[in-house]
């Protein structure tokens, strides 16, 4: 296999983004720099980045209903989400994208960088819905203002999105919704209900793309997918 390849199914990042760590020396193959994209590495050669034995083992894929508290992270000074998992279930395993820590709902792990790359990747577009609550009286035609995109402040208008209104209280100055995003940028939805008028509360993810978040898992807890979950995601395992 190539070492590209290699490294990009590893989860360390997309094509271009690998090549660019072994053009900048990040990348070792049994104790030498690599400088070649595309010399030959096997799974029982030594591939390191930044020092890092890069693992390519696969043992599955997870759902997790992430409690507000928790990083996602492997290793911080807080608590992550994996300290939630056995040390069996959690090895060699990332998350598929970020959660913010004091949000909650639906979070993957993963050790598929294929997988992991297709549901974060900016070019695939793949809907994630939030459910808020939030302070604040909404912007006039703020649901429109959400499909047209919203200047958070980057450099480039935020990606049509779907604003659905649950309740509105002018007189409690509160808020709740829905909102379905096809970005992941920082802080996203926050910043994206702060300029339509509202201050972010509570905030739980619903689904990514066709997969909505199990019902049973109570906070904290998570389980292995079902081939029909994984189906959701990766068409190509649907029987035909």
């Amino acid at each position: 296999m190539r070492l590209d390849k290699f490294l990009a199914d590893a989860g360390i990042g997309t094509r271009s983004e690998v090549k660019t760590a072994i053009r900048k020396r990040f990348v070792s193959v049994n104790g030498t720099l690599a400088k070649d994209p595309g010399m030959a590495v096997c799974e029982t050669d030594m591939v390191l980045y930044k020092d890092q034995p890069v693992n390519t083992a696969k043992t599955g894929y997870f759902l997790m209903n992430k409690p507000s508290g928790c990083v996602c992270a492997n290793k911080d000074d807080s608590k992550t989400v994996f300290d939630l998992m056995s040390m069996q279930d959690r090895k060699g395993l990332f998350t598929v994208g970020r959660l913010d820590k004091d949000t909650e709902g639906l979070l993957l792990l993963t050790d598929d960088g294929a997988f992991a790359h297709a549901l974060t990747s900016p070019r695939r577009h793949v809907n994630k819905t939030y459910y808020f609550e939030g302070e604040g009286c909404l912007v006039e035609q703020a649901v429109a203002k959400a499909e047209e995109g919203i200047d958070i402040g980057d450099d480039k208008l935020t990606e049509p999105a779907k604003l659905v209104i649950l309740t509105a209280s002018p007189e409690s100055k509160t808020v709740t919704g829905e909102l379905t995003i096809s970005e992941g940028r920082f802080h996203q939805v926050k910043r994206m209900m702060k300029k339509l008028g509202v201050t972010i509360t509570y905030l739980k993810r619903l689904s990514i793309g066709d997969l909505c978040l199990d019902p049973n898992l109570l906070p904290g807890q998570y389980r292995p997918m079902t081939e029909e979950e994984l189906a959701l995601l990766q068409p190509e395992r649907k029987k035909t």
